[in-house]
């Protein structure tokens, strides 16, 4: 029997890439961890379901393709927007595929609690998520 079924509810987790590869593949990796996830390919369904469904983590990718006919979102304004109107500040891990400690440092600056380069390592990832959440280690 999975340990935080046990212990209580399962922790929600919203994953947010434009790659649906990706997003699926991180999507498995979590659930099989034992974590309920919800998922976005873009920055208004991403801020949608962060407000109705109130995750316990968010991991975050920062770079989006030019939004088609809506709000022009990338990571730093989900950040951004999620620090105006949540009230009970939701820990984001940023995932990128992007280069660069100028990233980091503005991702950690707007309040992200971890910065992750992909193609992520997902034991990583998990043992991120877990400590942030202060859960224990998952034994294998």
């Amino acid at each position: 029997m999975n340990s935080e079924t046990a212990s209580g509810p399962q922790k929600k987790l919203l994953v947010v890439d434009d790659n649906e590869v990706i997003v699926k593949t991180i999507t498995l990796k979590l659930q099989r961890a034992g974590f309920q996830v919800l998922t976005a390919l873009d920055g208004t369904e991403a801020v949608s379901l962060a407000r109705k469904e109130k995750p316990d983590l968010i991991v975050l990718d920062i770079s989006f393709p030019p939004d088609l006919g809506g709000v022009p979102w990338d990571g730093f304004k989900i950040m951004g927007w999620l620090n105006r109107v949540d009230d009970k500040k939701i820990p984001i891990i940023v995932i990128t595929g992007g280069t660069g400690d100028k990233d980091k440092e503005k991702a950690i600056a707007a309040g992200a609690v971890a910065f992750l380069q992909k193609p992520l390592n997902h034991d990583e990832l998990i043992k991120l998520v877990r400590s942030t959440l202060s859960l224990p280690a998952q034994s294998s």
